[in-house]
């Protein structure tokens, strides 16, 4: 097993993506922390990491400045149909106008439009402050099924009615998985837009492709997806779409978010073996 070979004698292990199991847990009994830069850590086995004592640090926040400003990039290409608009003009849509314009797609005000978050971290908070300063309405949208809301949350049917563009910032949990699937879709506006640049599997997506073949909503953005790399043949990848942009996973690979995360993981282990000195 290579994660035992290369871990083999270490007290300290960073990971990322590279699952730990209980199996090598067992292998590793010289093993005192992980650190994982990055804001997740669905591959740790965490219930073995408490047993054991191992300490986690992570890297929560690192990416609170661009992750949120590449979903709203990623908003105001859909609302403004940026995507169709560029294929349509060099296809020659402009030149063959009769006016000085060419009204191919609609063009939508985020002015006094809605935005839901789903997910109140450090991502949704800050996309809420770019959203406001935007003229946007906020509502931040409550568990799936709450009887009781929050103060400053909205049912989650009522931001699904209500919201122009959905943000999705929370994590993947079994709670969040497929948290987005048709009927959900089904309870949007044909009109509202989609953007997720928080964990592949909170959308599920043979019912996104469904939504959007059916006109249920009118566009979507994703930054993350299921299985990444996806297969050359993933649905979602198989033909350009204008209603659907997808990008590799980067929201987060700015300079800023690297200099965070690196200077986040240093201090974060640096603190943890000052606390058990």
């Amino acid at each position: 097993m290579q994660v035992v070979e290369r871990c083999n004698g270490a007290q300290i292990v960073v990971t990322n993506k590279v699952p730990l199991s209980r199996e090598a847990f067992d292998q590793l009994p010289e093993l005192e922390l992980i650190g994982v830069p990055a804001a997740g850590v669905n591959h740790l086995d965490l219930e073995t990491c408490r047993a054991r004592g191992i300490g986690v640090v992570m890297c929560a926040g690192y990416s609170t400045i661009s992750v949120p400003e590449h979903a709203f990039a990623l908003i105001l290409a859909l609302r403004r149909n940026l995507v169709p608009y560029w294929r349509d003009i060099y296809a020659g849509g402009w030149s063959g106008s009769p006016t000085f314009y060419a009204e191919l797609h609609p063009v939508v005000d985020l002015y006094g439009s809605t935005l839901g978050i789903i997910g109140s971290g450090h991502g949704g908070k800050r996309i809420g402050q770019l959203a406001e300063a935007f003229g946007m309405r906020v509502l931040f949208a409550d568990r799936k099924g709450a009887t009781a809301l929050r103060p400053g949350y909205s049912a989650f049917d009522e931001v699904l009615r209500e919201s122009d563009v959905i943000s999705l910032h929370c994590p993947l949990t079994e709670e969040t998985r497929h948290l987005f699937g048709i009927g959900e879709f089904e309870r949007m506006k044909r009109t509202a837009s989609l953007v997720n640049t928080a964990r592949g599997g909170i959308v599920d997506e043979a019912a996104l492709l469904e939504a959007l073949d059916r006109k249920l909503i009118a566009n979507a953005a994703l930054d993350v997806l299921e299985q990444e790399p996806p297969a050359h043949d993933h649905p979602l990848l198989r033909n350009p779409r204008a209603d659907l942009i997808v990008t590799p996973h980067v929201a987060w690979r700015t300079q800023v978010a690297m200099n965070r995360l690196v200077t986040q993981l240093a201090e974060g282990i640096e603190e943890h073996y000052a606390q058990v000195a």
